[in-house]
Formats: C-alpha cells, sequence, structure tokens
C-alpha cells in the first residue's frame, strides 16, 4: 500500500482544529471547534444546513482567516495561510460548487492539477539546491493510477468539463484532487445534485483513498449512512457547534443519539 502521501506532525495529527472561530467579517458562524483526523484516516463531519460544515472546511483550506483559534496540518501552525500555500504543502479542497474551467478538457485538468502541485514542489528543490527529477513520467503514472480508481474518466479525457454529466463533473472535481497526492484531503458536499446510483460510486472513493494511497480525508456529506459506512469517525456540527463525535461504527447503531444532535439537543 503507498503511504507516501501520509505525514504527521509531532502530535500525531495529520490535522488538528483547536478553539476555532470562524466566520465572515468578524462575525462567528462556528465557534469553539476541536477536531483531529489521524494520518489515513476518514473522518464525517456530518450535520444540517447551515451548521457551518463549509465555514469549517474553507478555513481549514486557508480561504477564509481564522477569527481565533488554530488550524495545524502535520505540526504546524498554518492558522491564515493563504491556501495556494496550503495546497503546495498537501492540503487539497473538493468544494461544493466544484470550481471547474468549462473550457479545459479531463486532461487538461488533471494535467494542470499536477503541474501546480509540482510547481510548488520545484520550487522547494531549486531553493534547497535539489534537481527537479522526472515531472512527466510521475505525472503519467498518477493520472494513470488515478484512471484506474475512476476508470469512468477514461472516456471522457477529451471532453470539455462544461460537456460532461454533473456525475462526471463530480468525479472529475475529485480525480483533480486525487491527482495531486494530497497529504489531507477535504471534501464538501460530494453528492449534491447527483443520482443516488453515482453517489455510491463516488463516496467509497475516499475509503480508497486513505487505504491506498495514505491520505487523511476529512468529508462534509447529508447522505449519513453512507458517510458512516466509509468513515472511521463522526462530528456532528450544530449551529456552529461540534454536537456529538465517536467513531463511526458506534454512531450506526445510535440513531437516536445522531438525530437529537442534529436538533442541538445536548447528548447524554
Amino acid at each position: 500500500m503507498p503511504t507516501a502521501a501520509t505525514s504527521a506532525g509531532p502530535s500525531g495529527h495529520a490535522l488538528a482544529v483547536e478553539g476555532l472561530f470562524a466566520g465572515y467579517r468578524g462575525v462567528a458562524v462556528v465557534r469553539e471547534l476541536d477536531l483531529e483526523v489521524q494520518p489515513g484516516e476518514v473522518v464525517a463531519l456530518l450535520g444540517p444546513n447551515g451548521a457551518g460544515k463549509t465555514t469549517t472546511l474553507e478555513t481549514i483550506a486557508g480561504l477564509h482567516r481564522p477569527i481565533s483559534g488554530a488550524v495545524r496540518l502535520s505540526g504546524d501552525d498554518v492558522s491564515g495561510t493563504p491556501a495556494y500555500v496550503l495546497a503546495r504543502r498537501g492540503l487539497a479542497l473538493v468544494p461544493e460548487g466544484r470550481a471547474l474551467f468549462p473550457g479545459l478538457t479531463v486532461r487538461e485538468h488533471l494535467r494542470l492539477a499536477v503541474g501546480t502541485r509540482a510547481g510548488g514542489r520545484l520550487a522547494g528543490a531549486r531553493r534547497a539546491g535539489k534537481g527537479p527529477g522526472n515531472g512527466s513520467g510521475n505525472r503519467q503514472s498518477r493520472e494513470e493510477e488515478l484512471l484506474e480508481m475512476l476508470p469512468e474518466l477514461r472516456k471522457c479525457l477529451g471532453r470539455k468539463a462544461g460537456l460532461l454529466s454533473g456525475g462526471e463533473q463530480q468525479m472529475l472535481a475529485v480525480g483533480r484532487a486525487l491527482v495531486t497526492r494530497p497529504r489531507l484531503l477535504l471534501v464538501d458536499e460530494m453528492s449534491l445534485g447527483l443520482a443516488p446510483v453515482i453517489v455510491e460510486r463516488l463516496i467509497p472513493i475516499l475509503r480508497r483513498a486513505a487505504d491506498e494511497l495514505g491520505m487523511s480525508v476529512l468529508f462534509v456529506e447529508q447522505h449519513v449512512a453512507l458517510a458512516l459506512e466509509v468513515a472511521d469517525r463522526a462530528y456532528v456540527l450544530t449551529h456552529g457547534r461540534i454536537r456529538l463525535e465517536g467513531a463511526a461504527a458506534e454512531l450506526r447503531e445510535r440513531r437516536e443519539l445522531l438525530a437529537a444532535s442534529y436538533l442541538g439537543e445536548t447528548a447524554a
């Protein structure tokens, strides 16, 4: 099993969020949030609409500066670090809106993603006085590895993203992140607007990303039952605060407690 993407800091966490207050224009949407993801672990962030899940992911990814608290990536405090810097350090976000370029083909999306990540590593290697390595061979091997995980994309390589179906676009959005081999993968509402058969095909890819590629995964998902099937652990966020957390297997067996947490009731 490849484990090159796995990385942890002195605390052993791939991601640690501590006492996070986050929001917009100084108004907190997320309050006192503590959350962690271990190396190679899949963690689900659940909760009703408006709970603050997207704000949490976007703040971790560097799209918003925290109001207070800390975000640690592999042990380093990266609170407020710009998104492009975090991307070069091995964080990838699949946003809710997919953020694809309609005029670019599937192949161009994948190669652009690999090239952008490699560019950050190449710049670091140059500063350290190291050679660039074989970028072309690395790119091709990553593309082929991805197409084995998402074979549906193979027939679409020459098609522009704007001409893809919703399911194909989501596969491309996920594939574009996976092909960069991130240490930490963040996924926001992968199933939004998709048919159940596509959802059942896509969400297990997150489990494979952890098991086969050594990635740490934090994902937001409304399909609770399916999310808990692929996750190791889960947090339930309601009104900007964590109401419940635990092993996914345990939460699957305690549906009443899970439902109460969605309503913002205190867990007994």
